[in-house]
C-alpha cells in the first residue's frame, strides 16, 4: 500500500543548526547596532512610529526574552507551533512596542544580552517547554522564533541605514525555508511552485498538480525579497512590478497569503 502523502507542515530543522545560527545572527546584530551613531539612532527605522533606537530596543528585547522566559517555570498546556506563533504576534503588538520603547529609553542594545542568551541556548535541554509571549513552545521552536525575529529585524536595519547587513548564511537559510514552509501550511496544494534559491522550494495553493517537467505556475525570488514579503515590508504588487519577484502562470499570485507574520 502506498504511503499517505505528508501533511503540510514545517519541516524539521536540526536544533544544533538553529542554535548556531541564532547565536551567530545575535552576535552580528550586537556588532552592527554597537556601531550606530546617535544621529542614526534618532532617525527613522522604516517601521511606523519607531525610531531606529526603538528598533534596536526591540531587537535587544527579543534576545533578552530568552533568559527571562527560561528562568520561568515550565508552562502547562500543549505547546504551540512556529506557524501558530507567526500568526499570533499581532495580538501582542502594543506590549511589544511598549517594551521596545522602554529598552530604547534605557539605551539597551543586543550586546547587553547576547552572551547570557547564547549560553542558555546551548545548555537548555531540547525537551524543555518554554514560556513565550504567545504561548508555550518547545525550546527548539522558541529559538526558531528568535531566529526569525533576528533575521527580519537585521533586514530592517539594512533598509533603514543603507548598509548591507552581514547575515549568517545558515540563519538566512533556515528562516527562508521556515517561512516558505509556513506558506505551504497556510496555502496547501501543489499547483504553484515557489523557488527561493538557493535555500527553499515549496509547492502550495490548491489546483491542478504537476507531476513532471516545468510546473505551469512558478514564483521565484531572492531571500531578502522573500523576507520582506513575509514580514509585510514589501507588497506582492510592488515586488512583481519592480521585478524582484518573477511570477508565471494564472495561479502564481501569492498576494492573498502575504504577509506571513503578524
Amino acid at each position: 500500500m502506498p504511503s499517505a502523502p505528508r501533511a503540510p507542515g514545517i519541516r524539521p530543522v536540526d536544533p544544533a543548526r538553529v542554535r548556531a545560527a541564532v547565536v551567530a545572527e545575535w552576535r552580528a546584530l550586537a556588532a552592527f547596532t554597537s556601531a550606530l551613531t546617535p544621529a542614526e539612532l534618532a532617525g527613522p527605522s522604516g517601521l511606523t512610529g519607531w525610531t531606529l533606537a526603538d528598533l534596536v530596543g526591540h531587537i535587544a528585547a527579543g534576545i533578552e526574552a530568552v533568559p527571562r522566559w527560561l528562568a520561568m517555570p515550565e508552562p502547562d498546556g500543549p505547546p504551540i507551533t512556529v506557524e501558530q506563533w507567526a500568526g499570533g504576534t499581532a495580538a501582542a503588538a502594543e506590549a511589544i512596542s511598549d517594551m521596545a520603547q522602554e529598552m530604547a529609553a534605557a539605551k539597551r542594545t543586543p550586546a547587553d544580552y547576547v552572551d547570557q542568551a547564547a549560553a542558555l541556548a546551548a545548555e537548555t535541554p531540547e525537551t524543555r517547554i518554554s514560556v513565550t509571549r504567545i504561548g508555550p513552545m518547545r525550546v527548539p521552536d522558541m529559538l526558531i522564533t528568535r531566529l526569525i525575529e533576528a533575521v527580519v529585524h537585521a533586514d530592517d536595519l539594512e533598509r533603514a541605514t543603507g548598509t548591507a547587513f552581514p547575515h549568517d548564511r545558515q540563519a538566512l537559510a533556515v528562516v527562508t525555508r521556515v517561512l516558505a514552509d509556513i506558506l505551504a501550511v497556510r496555502a496547501p496544494g501543489h499547483s504553484v511552485e515557489v523557488r527561493i534559491p538557493p535555500f527553499a522550494v515549496v509547492q502550495c495553493v490548491t489546483g491542478p498538480k504537476h507531476t513532471r517537467g516545468t510546473p505551469p505556475n512558478v514564483v521565484e525570488t531572492d531571500a531578502r525579497t522573500w523576507l520582506r514579503l513575509a514580514a509585510g515590508r514589501l507588497t506582492w504588487e510592488n515586488a512583481v512590478e519592480d521585478g524582484s519577484v518573477r511570477a508565471s502562470g494564472e495561479r502564481a499570485d501569492l498576494a492573498g497569503w502575504l504577509p506571513l507574520l503578524g
